[in-house]
């Protein structure tokens, strides 16, 4: 499903999510027009899932990262916590796990104080949240949204 070409045209946006289709068709040997029929085809596959800008947390006043583990009585199959959850705006990323949690949840909050509000207040008012154990972020070496996508065509060749 994946060639060289596409593989190549992804770690770019990854990269970059502004570069020309120009730059891309200079970089992959490919004319503008089919650099953009290709992206039109990755996009409509749900292989590129949209565009986006990665604003600095600080600039947002949300400059405390912390994970949380959330065990929850919800039985299993249903989803209500995760997406009660998931529709709350600082939290990132909602997670179902296994193990002895049901949800891990990243979130940024402005200080402790607030992180504090968001899981009496928000998080814990969640119907069906037992109980929380929060881990705050000293400090990041890596945080990415970028895949690696080296196996994405030996993977597409073993299933083709």
């Amino acid at each position: 499903m994946l060639d060289a070409t596409d593989v190549r045209i992804l770690e770019m946006l990854q990269d970059n999510g502004r570069v020309t289709q120009v730059d891309i068709a200079r970089e992959v040997g490919l004319a503008p027009s089919a650099v953009l029929e290709r992206i039109r085809k990755l996009e409509a596959r749900g292989t590129i899932r949209g565009y986006t800008a990665l604003v600095a947390p600080t600039v947002a006043r949300l400059g405390l990262l912390a994970f949380v583990a959330v065990q929850s009585t919800e039985a299993p199959g249903e989803d209500r916590v995760g997406r009660e959850l998931a529709a709350i705006p600082e939290v990132l990323e909602v997670h179902h796990v296994a193990g002895d949690d049901c949800f891990f949840v990243k979130i940024r909050a402005r200080d402790a104080e607030h992180l504090g509000e968001l899981l009496r207040l928000r998080i814990g008012a969640v119907e069906g949240v037992r109980s929380t154990r929060t881990t705050i972020v000293l400090g990041s070496f890596k945080e990415s949204t970028r895949l690696p996508l080296q196996g994405a065509m030996a993977a597409e060749s073993l299933t083709a």
